[in-house]
C-alpha cells in the first residue's frame, strides 16, 4: 500500500520548480504587454499625481484604440524633449489629438480645442489656493496626424507639448507620435491613502471633433 502522507510532499517539491516557473512566465508576459507599474519622479503632474505615487499602466488598450483626449499615459519621449538621456518614460495628460486645433487662450485665459474652452480643474494649484495658469505662453497650433498635445497638470514645471513649440515653433517636435504612447495610467495604487482612479475630466466630452481649416 502507498503512504498518500508520503507521497503528497514528495510530489509537492517535484511540481514546485514548474510553478514556479510558469508564475515567472505569466508576470514577464503580463509585464510586456498588459499591466505595468510606474514610479512618479517629478513634480509635471501634481497635483493629480505626486512625487512617489505609484500608478498602473494598461499597456493593451492603445493596441485596439487610440489615445483619447484627457487620458493620463506614458511614453517613450523624444530625445530632444530630454534633459537627461536616460529619462526615457515620462508621463502627461493628453489635451489634444491628430487634427485638433489648439490654441491659448481664449478671453477668460482658456486653452481651447477646436474651438471649445477647456475647464481644466485639475491644473496644480498651491497649498494657498493659487493656481497655475494653463499657459503661460500663447500657441495656436494644429496637431499633425497620427500626433498627441500633451500637457502637464502642474503646468508651470512641465517641459510638455507646450514649452516644445515656444521652443522650436514646430508642430510635430512640440508633439508626440501615437505609437511613442506605452500605456494609459489608469490608478493609483501607491501610496494607499492616495489610492484612486485616473478618468477622464467632463470637460473634454464637450470638445467637438476637428474640422478642416
Amino acid at each position: 500500500m502507498i503512504d498518500e502522507q508520503t507521497k503528497k510532499p514528495s510530489t509537492f517539491w517535484r511540481e514546485l520548480p514548474v510553478l514556479l516557473g510558469v508564475a515567472i512566465i505569466v508576470a514577464v508576459v503580463v509585464r510586456a504587454f498588459v499591466l505595468q507599474t510606474f514610479f512618479i519622479p517629478s513634480e509635471s503632474m501634481e497635483n493629480t499625481l505626486l512625487i512617489k505615487d505609484r500608478v498602473l499602466v494598461n499597456k493593451l488598450v492603445y493596441d485596439f484604440r487610440s489615445p483619447h483626449r484627457g487620458e493620463v499615459i506614458v511614453f517613450q519621449a523624444p530625445d530632444s524633449w530630454r534633459n537627461d538621456p536616460s529619462e526615457e518614460d515620462f508621463i502627461k495628460r493628453v489635451i489634444a489629438v491628430g487634427g485638433d486645433h489648439v490654441v491659448c487662450c481664449d478671453d477668460k485665459q482658456r486653452i481651447t480645442v477646436n474651438g471649445q474652452p477647456l475647464d481644466e480643474s485639475y491644473i496644480y494649484a498651491s497649498p494657498d489656493g493659487l493656481q497655475d495658469l494653463p499657459s503661460e505662453e500663447q500657441f495656436d497650433v494644429t496637431v499633425p496626424k497620427d500626433r498627441l498635445w500633451v500637457m502637464g497638470d502642474h503646468r508651470s514645471r512641465s517641459g510638455d507639448s507646450r514649452y516644445n513649440f515656444i521652443r522650436t515653433k514646430d508642430p510635430n517636435q512640440a508633439t508626440i507620435a501615437d505609437d511613442a504612447v506605452i500605456g494609459r495610467a489608469f490608478v493609483v495604487f501607491w501610496p494607499f491613502n492616495r489610492a484612486k482612479w485616473l478618468t477622464v475630466p467632463d470637460t473634454f466630452d464637450k470638445v467637438p471633433d476637428p474640422t478642416t481649416r
